[in-house]
Protein backbone atom coordinates (compact mmCIF):
# COMPACT_ATOMS: atom_id res chain seq x y z
CA UNK A 1 0.00 0.00 0.00
CA UNK A 2 2.94 2.32 0.47
CA UNK A 3 3.69 2.72 -3.24
CA UNK A 4 1.23 3.75 -5.86
CA UNK A 5 1.15 1.98 -9.18
CA UNK A 6 -0.64 2.87 -12.36
CA UNK A 7 -2.95 0.48 -14.16
CA UNK A 8 -0.26 -0.25 -16.76
CA UNK A 9 2.00 -1.80 -14.15
CA UNK A 10 4.44 1.13 -14.07
CA UNK A 11 5.04 3.52 -11.25
CA UNK A 12 2.70 6.46 -10.81
CA UNK A 13 4.67 9.73 -11.37
CA UNK A 14 2.95 11.24 -8.33
CA UNK A 15 4.57 8.59 -6.14
CA UNK A 16 7.97 10.19 -6.80
CA UNK A 17 6.84 13.59 -5.52
CA UNK A 18 5.63 14.84 -8.89
CA UNK A 19 2.31 16.14 -7.71
CA UNK A 20 0.07 18.99 -8.70
CA UNK A 21 1.46 21.32 -11.33
CA UNK A 22 4.43 19.13 -12.33
CA UNK A 23 2.22 16.06 -12.82
CA UNK A 24 -0.17 18.07 -14.97
CA UNK A 25 2.63 19.48 -17.14
CA UNK A 26 4.17 16.02 -17.55
CA UNK A 27 0.80 14.54 -18.47
CA UNK A 28 0.05 17.24 -21.04
CA UNK A 29 3.59 17.10 -22.44
CA UNK A 30 3.64 13.35 -22.95
CA UNK A 31 1.95 13.46 -26.37
CA UNK A 32 4.30 16.12 -27.71
CA UNK A 33 7.38 14.38 -26.31
CA UNK A 34 6.36 11.11 -27.97
CA UNK A 35 5.75 12.97 -31.25
CA UNK A 36 9.19 14.62 -31.07
CA UNK A 37 10.80 11.28 -30.20
CA UNK A 38 9.30 9.66 -33.31
CA UNK A 39 10.69 12.32 -35.66
CA UNK A 40 14.02 11.65 -37.38
CA UNK A 41 16.84 13.01 -35.22
CA UNK A 42 17.91 15.62 -37.75
CA UNK A 43 14.42 17.18 -38.00
CA UNK A 44 14.38 18.75 -34.54
CA UNK A 45 18.01 19.84 -34.87
CA UNK A 46 17.35 21.59 -38.19
CA UNK A 47 14.21 23.25 -36.79
CA UNK A 48 16.06 24.56 -33.72
CA UNK A 49 18.92 25.92 -35.82
CA UNK A 50 16.43 27.55 -38.22
CA UNK A 51 14.62 29.30 -35.35
CA UNK A 52 17.99 30.32 -33.85
CA UNK A 53 19.12 31.73 -37.20
CA UNK A 54 15.91 33.74 -37.57
CA UNK A 55 16.34 34.96 -34.02
CA UNK A 56 19.93 36.04 -34.42
CA UNK A 57 19.65 37.45 -37.95
CA UNK A 58 16.17 38.90 -37.65
CA UNK A 59 15.75 42.42 -36.38
CA UNK A 60 13.27 43.92 -34.00
CA UNK A 61 10.28 41.90 -32.91
CA UNK A 62 10.82 39.14 -35.48
CA UNK A 63 14.18 38.19 -33.99
CA UNK A 64 12.92 38.66 -30.45
CA UNK A 65 9.89 36.42 -31.08
CA UNK A 66 12.04 33.63 -32.53
CA UNK A 67 14.41 33.79 -29.55
CA UNK A 68 11.47 33.76 -27.12
CA UNK A 69 10.09 30.65 -28.83
CA UNK A 70 13.49 28.99 -28.49
CA UNK A 71 13.83 30.07 -24.84
CA UNK A 72 10.35 28.71 -24.10
CA UNK A 73 11.22 25.38 -25.71
CA UNK A 74 14.45 25.12 -23.72
CA UNK A 75 12.69 26.10 -20.49
CA UNK A 76 9.99 23.48 -21.11
CA UNK A 77 12.59 20.75 -21.62
CA UNK A 78 14.51 21.95 -18.56
CA UNK A 79 11.33 21.80 -16.47
CA UNK A 80 10.62 18.25 -17.60
CA UNK A 81 14.18 17.10 -16.83
CA UNK A 82 14.74 19.18 -13.68
CA UNK A 83 14.36 16.36 -11.09
CA UNK A 84 16.99 14.22 -12.83
CA UNK A 85 19.59 16.97 -13.32
CA UNK A 86 22.60 17.56 -11.13
CA UNK A 87 23.63 21.08 -10.07
CA UNK A 88 25.76 21.77 -13.15
CA UNK A 89 22.98 20.64 -15.48
CA UNK A 90 20.51 22.93 -13.75
CA UNK A 91 22.93 25.83 -13.93
CA UNK A 92 23.56 25.29 -17.64
CA UNK A 93 19.85 25.27 -18.42
CA UNK A 94 19.24 28.42 -16.39
CA UNK A 95 22.16 30.11 -18.16
CA UNK A 96 20.93 29.01 -21.59
CA UNK A 97 17.43 30.34 -21.02
CA UNK A 98 18.87 33.54 -19.53
CA UNK A 99 21.15 34.17 -22.50
CA UNK A 100 18.32 33.60 -24.97
CA UNK A 101 16.07 35.97 -23.01
CA UNK A 102 18.82 38.61 -22.90
CA UNK A 103 19.27 38.40 -26.67
CA UNK A 104 15.49 38.61 -27.13
CA UNK A 105 15.34 41.80 -25.03
CA UNK A 106 18.25 43.20 -27.02
CA UNK A 107 16.47 42.52 -30.32
CA UNK A 108 13.15 43.88 -29.09
CA UNK A 109 14.33 47.01 -27.33
CA UNK A 110 17.88 47.53 -28.53
CA UNK A 111 19.02 47.69 -24.89
CA UNK A 112 22.45 46.06 -25.03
Amino acid sequence: MGTRESGAGGRDPRADGAGGFRAEVERRSATLVVFLHRLPRWTLLVAIFAVLAVGMLGTGWLGASALLVLASFLAWFAFLNWPTLDASGKLLRIAGVGVLLAFAVDHALGVF
